[in-house]
């Protein structure tokens, strides 16, 4: 039981894309999954983790808010881990935020670094110019965008309650940026967020959350933990 108020943040459980981008990682092929990157469901797998993450929260503390990536695989994992949950834990306020979607990648939407450098080798030279932090593909928005819209959620949310967010890895690590006063270069250092993990964070009204937590998986199955 946290003596404070605290935030959970957690990345959604793995999706039929992260499973589709590493199959194309190892043949080359293109990613056809026949939706929008919204529109992405949970795999088998994902569910699985999802679960998981339910049974883990049901036995400790339940937050009192939990927001949500508009995002299909978001709400999933919420939904699915809520169905582990008992009555009183379930019926906790859930906010859908469109502030807490992934970053919006625009035309290059489900492409590898791989296919965008064979398809549009001029964005992949721009990209590699500009750098990541502030590249903004055409019809997308930078990690610094999403910096921003997460400063807002922030300036929002109310640090006297114990909340839950289900989000993206790119929500995970531009809270951890913006928490921790990080430079560009200390970001890109970061590990990579798994999914469906936990990383927590200990808030105050005085000041910005502080992290006490980062990437928790010990409530995933070994065999189940995927990135």
């Amino acid at each position: 039981m946290p003596e404070h108020a605290e935030l959970l943040v957690v990345r959604h459980g793995e999706s039929r894309a992260n499973v589709a981008f590493r199959e194309a990682e190892i043949d080359g092929e293109p990613i056809e999954l026949g939706c929008r990157d919204a529109d992405v469901a949970l795999s088998r797998t994902g569910a699985e983790q999802a679960a998981a993450l339910g049974r883990w929260l049901r036995e400790r503390s339940s937050p009192q808010v939990v927001y949500c990536s508009p995002y299909l695989r978001a709400r999933q994992t919420w939904q699915i881990a809520a169905g582990e949950l008992s009555e009183t834990q379930r019926s906790v306020s859930v906010v859908v935020d469109e502030r807490l979607r992934d970053r919006e990648m625009g035309h290059l939407e489900l492409h590898t670094p791989a296919m965008v450098s064979s398809r549009y080798p001029e964005e992949a030279r721009r990209r590699a110019d500009v750098g990541e932090f502030y590249y903004r593909p055409p019809g997308g928005e930078s990690p610094a965008d999403v910096a921003l819209r997460l400063r807002s959620f922030l300036r929002d949310l109310d640090r006297a309650k114990s909340a839950l967010v289900v989000g993206h890895d790119a929500v995970v690590l531009l809270l951890r940026y913006i928490t921790e006063a990080a430079s560009e270069e200390e970001l890109w250092r970061l590990p990579p967020v798994t999914n469906a993990s936990v990383s927590r964070w200990e808030m105050s009204t005085a000041q910005q959350p502080r992290l006490v937590a980062y990437n928790e998986l010990h409530h995933l199955p070994t065999e189940s933990r995927t990135s």
